[in-house]
């Protein structure tokens, strides 16, 4: 099953507060599972996801800086059981 999330041309800053609120959404779910846990094999493997969710965003705010005008966007969920 899939599900079209995404799709559509944006200006860079709409492009960003997109995916950042995407991305602040997962940020989000992990530390929901730090704060739920007290394993420190999943601690450790969710703040290494948070941290990489950050060098993302950052890459991403690079990368439509210096894209121009309008930003193409398409996520798509693929549900797999």
């Amino acid at each position: 099953m899939n599900i079209q999330l995404i799709q559509g041309q944006f200006n860079a800053k709409d492009a960003i507060d997109i995916i950042a609120q995407m991305i602040q959404v997962k940020v989000k779910y992990h530390e929901s599972k730090i704060s739920n846990t007290s394993n420190e094999e999943d601690i450790k493997f969710a703040e290494g996801k948070i941290k990489r969710l950050q060098n993302d965003l950052s890459e991403i705010r690079k990368f439509v800086g210096q894209s121009g005008a309008t930003i193409n966007i398409q996520s798509e969920i693929t549900l797999i059981s």
